[in-house]
């Protein structure tokens, strides 16, 4: 494929999967395998996934607090565990072989989407809950293996940290808000690690950044715009696509 093609289809890719990604979750399921068809190595294809990702959250994070969705407090609370754990998780996925990479990732993404859909069926938090709950022991390890998945993989891991939020309390719109500050952060250490070892192709990375950021807004604004019942419709109708493209890929 022509290198010029290939940047179109990686923005295209990165616009999808940046709107999806701050409005639900499981946008890297679209964009690691349009990387790994494109040729990339699978160390190669998780390490450029990254700088798409890290595009999509920076302007998510800004949608957020410019619509005053975004806790600060609870967000960057929650996100130390899960840096910390992103940075094992970046240093365990640069030593697994690309053939076990591809199995773990396409056994993540059946797991993620099914377990997805199951909990999508859950009634929305109450918000008033949060100030009784928003410190408990489990939401910092949960918060951890967050990172730990996120550093290694990163598909689906806002679905995960949505489930994390809702049993804070928090509503879909609040929980995408700490899910995309959380995602910032652990993207920006793994990204790093990634970096260091040589595995980012940063054209095509840079791409996919364009794709996300503005995939990303659109994102954000719909998320606000259209409330917590549409979220929910948004995350359920996601969750059952991938599991479709899953069963007949």
């Amino acid at each position: 494929m022509p290198f010029a093609l290939e940047i179109v289809l990686l923005a295209g890719a990165g616009l999808v999967a940046g709107a999806l990604n701050v409005v639900a979750g499981g946008g890297s399921f679209l964009t690691l395998p349009v990387l790994l068809f494109l040729g990339l190595p699978a160390a190669v294809a998780n390490g450029t996934n990254r700088v798409g990702v890290l595009a999509q959250n920076v302007s998510g994070v800004w949608g957020y607090h410019r619509h005053g969705a975004l806790d600060w407090g609870f967000a960057l609370w929650a996100s130390v565990p899960a840096v910390i754990g992103a940075g094992f998780g970046a240093w365990l996925a640069l030593r697994v072989p690309d053939f076990a990479f591809t199995r773990i990732l396409s056994f993540a993404m059946l797991g993620m989407t099914l377990w997805s859909v199951w909990k999508s069926h859950g009634r929305p938090a109450d918000r008033k809950a949060v100030a009784a709950r928003p410190r408990q022991a489990v939401t910092l390890i949960g918060f951890f293996f967050v990172g730990v998945y996120g550093g290694f993989i990163q598909a689906g891991v806002g679905f995960v940290i949505l489930a994390l939020t809702s049993a804070t309390g928090l509503d879909l719109i609040r929980g995408n808000a700490v899910k995309v500050l959380s995602v910032l952060l652990i993207t920006v250490l793994s990204l790093l690690i990634f970096a260091n070892s040589g595995t980012v192709d940063w054209p095509r990375g840079l791409a996919l950044a364009l794709g996300n950021f503005a995939g990303g807004l659109l994102g954000v604004r719909m998320a606000v715009l259209k409330g917590h019942r549409w979220l929910e419709r948004v995350v359920t109708a996601t969750v059952i696509l991938f599991a479709l493209l899953l069963w007949f890929s």
